[in-house]
């Protein structure tokens, strides 16, 4: 991913202008006008030069400086790492319904899990000129952070953090549940637990394995290497991850999913490959859903406050609009046991034909 600079001046940061192109590409600001607004008239060479020098200092057209955000659009922006996951698209429709009770208007972005289009995204709202921008980020790399702290647009993220800078965040607080659930499998008799974790490039997936991990050990169980596989948080690596979990040798008599999607492609793969839930393995899934319950059986999850993670989220943003200090926001989740881990039974190790 590219990183486009900004300019110090002795107020800090500010973003650079349509002058400063003209001066680094070394032509009129006319010109540059004119290469901006697709004019016939410059010449091929001329365009090279000034897109080289836009993309060098990081300009936006629409994009106003800092000292000129007096004016609003009553519009905030909305990047999610992935519109097909329910969980996301819970949180979309939850910032949506408290943006509007405040008079604003949300424009969504789906960043599919990749950095560049989230880059995309966050660029188009705002040369949009959004008053606020509220991002679930794709991975840890934090550098198109800079570029939206610069432009002067107020910024919170949701439900992930960036290594840097450090700008608020409203998430939700699972290690006390992945605790809990980490003591409720081995009460249950599950000794070799294996894991399908998130990504490693994202806070989420780090933290939720480390967290899980630790109060496995701390329990007297030795997490195995190959009991833990990671995902991309699609369904599909959830399916590829359980088919390698039961194809081990000392194969695992309960799986953990870290994330909804994930766990649906393994119950999916479970289901498929002729196993019992719980019989023949175990299955808790990280995220709840309104159909988990209606399953038979229903799924062992630990339930996100998704619905209160996107309320507050428009609320923080909008508390910064307004100029006001914000802090992060941790909403904890909670463990939910039903009969998918082998609940009020001995755990069986016999699998179907």
């Amino acid at each position: 991913m590219r990183i486009s600079r900004c300019r110090v001046s002795g107020e800090g940061l500010s973003v650079a202008t349509m002058r400063d192109v003209a001066t680094r590409a070394g032509v009129s600001v006319a010109t540059v006008s004119r290469v901006l607004n697709e004019h016939p008239a410059p010449t091929k060479e001329t365009r090279a030069r000034v897109f080289a020098a836009v993309d060098e200092l990081g300009y936006r057209p629409n994009v106003l400086a800092r000292s000129l955000r007096m004016h609003t659009t009553r519009t905030l922006g909305l990047v999610i790492s992935d519109l097909l996951n329910p969980f996301f698209a819970e949180i979309a429709q939850a910032v949506e319904e408290e943006a509007r009770e405040h008079g604003y208007c949300v424009v969504f972005g789906n960043a599919d899990e990749r950095d560049d289009q989230q880059l995309t995204y966050v660029r188009a709202l705002l040369d949009r000129r959004v008053d606020g921008l509220l991002v679930c980020p794709a991975t840890d790399d934090g550098g198109w952070v800079a570029e939206a702290v610069a432009s002067g647009v107020p910024l919170v993220l949701i439900d992930r953090t960036v290594r840097e800078p450090r700008v608020p965040v409203v998430r939700a607080d699972g290690r006390a549940a992945l605790r809990e659930l980490a003591a409720h499998l081995v009460r249950l008799g599950h000794r070799r637990i294996g894991v399908i974790a998130g990504p490693e490039r994202t806070s989420t997936g780090r933290e939720r394995l480390e967290t899980f991990l630790a109060a496995l050990t701390e329990l007297g169980i030795s997490p195995r290497p190959a009991h833990v596989v990671h995902g991309d948080f699609r369904r599909e690596s959830g399916a590829a991850a359980a088919r390698r979990l039961m194809a081990l040798d000392e194969r695992p008599s309960v799986l953990v999913a870290m994330d909804n999607l994930m766990g649906l492609g393994a119950l999916a793969e479970l289901r498929g490959g002729g196993w019992v839930v719980p019989d023949g393995v175990g299955l808790a899934i990280y995220d709840d859903q309104p159909w988990f319950p209606l399953l038979d059986p229903p799924i062992t999850v630990i339930a996100q406050p998704t619905v209160e993670i996107g309320r507050a989220a428009a609320r923080s943003l909008l508390a910064l609009v307004a100029g006001e200090r914000v802090d992060d926001v941790l909403l904890p989740a909670r463990l939910v046991t039903r009969r998918s881990c082998g609940e009020g039974r001995v755990v069986s190790r016999t699998r179907t034909p």
